[in-house]
C-alpha cells in the first residue's frame, strides 16, 4: 500500500485543525476599525474618528449600544485603535459573553502639541464641543446602527480626554448614561501655566478652557438641581498611584464623595502611560456594559 508523505499529513491535519478551531470559535476574527472623517462646517475642516463595529455587523440588522472613547492630549483618534489597543480587549469580552456587543467611536480632537489644535472644549479658533455635540454625535447615530437615548449612549477617555469625558457627562447628564474616566485631566490649577507662554497660543488656549471648566469645581459649586443631575450618570475614576493627575483625581473624588453623588474610584498601581490605559479597558468596558439598557 502506498503511505502518504509525512509531509503531506501534517498539512492536512494543520487544515483540518484550522477549519475545527473556527468552527469552535466564531468570533476569532473579531470585529473591524472603520476610519472615516466628516467636514465640519463649525471648525471649516475636515475631521477623522475610528469607529469599531462588532464583528457581524455588516451582516445583520440590529442595532448596538455606542460608547464615545476619547484620547489624551498629542493623540488622535488612532490611539486606541493602535497604541492602547482597544480591539483586543474588546474582542474576546464580547466572544466571552463578558460585555454585551456595542460601537465603539473614537474622535479626533488632537496632534502635534503647538502644530494642531487639542481639546474637548470650545476655545477661539476651535469650537470643538459645539462640533461634538451638533455635528460628529448626529453624524454617527445617523450613518451607523445606534440605540437610541441615554441608556444606551457612554462616554470614556484618557488623560485630557477623561477630563473631556467628565465635562461632557456633567454639563450634559440626559445623553450619557455612564462616563469613565482614565488618568483625567480634571483641572488645571491656577498658576501652573507657562508664563512665558503667548496667552492666544494653541496650548494656553486649552489650559484656560481646562480651567474655566474645571470638573472639580463643577462638582464643589453645585446646587441642589446640578447634583440631582449628576446623580442620573455612572460615574468611575481609575487613575495610577504614579501617576502625576493623581491628586487632581483624589480632588474630583472627594467633591463627589462631599456632594454625596454615588461613584467608583480605583487606584491601580501605574502611572500616566500608554499600558496603563490598555489594562483600563477591562474595567471600562464591563462598565459601561452593564450600564447600558
Amino acid at each position: 500500500m502506498k503511505r502518504t508523505p509525512k509531509l503531506l499529513l501534517c498539512f492536512l491535519s494543520f487544515i483540518v485543525i484550522s477549519i475545527s478551531t473556527k468552527a469552535q470559535n466564531p468570533w476569532a476574527q473579531g470585529g473591524q476599525w472603520v476610519i472615516d472623517s466628516i467636514y465640519s462646517p463649525t471648525l471649516k475642516d475636515y475631521r477623522a474618528y475610528s469607529v469599531y463595529l462588532p464583528q457581524g455587523y455588516d451582516k445583520s440588522d440590529k442595532n448596538y449600544p455606542i460608547l464615545y472613547l476619547l484620547h489624551g492630549m498629542s493623540g488622535t483618534h488612532l490611539g486606541w485603535v493602535h497604541s492602547e489597543r482597544a480591539k483586543d480587549v474588546l474582542d474576546p469580552m464580547i466572544a466571552s459573553g463578558a460585555i454585551k456587543e456595542m460601537i465603539v467611536v473614537s474622535p479626533n480632537a488632537g496632534g502635534v502639541v503647538g502644530v494642531d489644535w487639542n481639546g474637548y472644549f470650545n476655545m477661539p479658533g476651535w469650537n470643538y464641543e459645539d462640533f461634538f455635540f451638533s455635528e460628529l454625535v448626529p453624524h454617527i447615530e445617523k450613518s451607523f446602527r445606534v440605540k437610541a437615548g441615554k441608556k444606551n449612549r457612554a462616554i470614556a477617555g484618557l488623560s485630557m480626554g477623561g477630563g473631556g469625558a467628565t465635562s461632557y457627562a456633567q454639563r450634559h447628564p440626559e445623553i450619557f448614561s455612564s462616563c469613565y474616566a482614565m488618568s483625567a485631566l480634571m483641572d488645571i490649577p491656577k498658576g501652573n501655566e507657562n508664563p512665558s507662554a503667548n496667552p492666544n497660543d494653541m496650548v494656553s488656549l486649552l489650559t484656560k478652557s481646562v480651567q474655566e471648566l474645571g470638573c472639580v469645581n463643577y462638582v464643589a459649586q453645585a446646587d441642589d438641581k446640578r447634583k440631582s443631575d449628576l446623580r442620573t450618570v455612572k460615574w468611575f475614576v481609575d487613575c495610577g498611584d504614579d501617576d502625576f493627575l493623581l491628586e487632581r483625581n483624589i480632588e474630583f473624588v472627594l467633591a463627589m464623595r462631599k456632594a454625596m453623588i454615588p461613584m467608583q474610584f480605583r487606584v491601580r498601581d501605574g502611572g500616566h502611560t500608554v499600558e496603563y490605559w490598555h489594562t483600563a479597558l477591562y474595567e471600562c468596558l464591563p462598565f459601561a456594559s452593564v450600564n447600558f439598557e
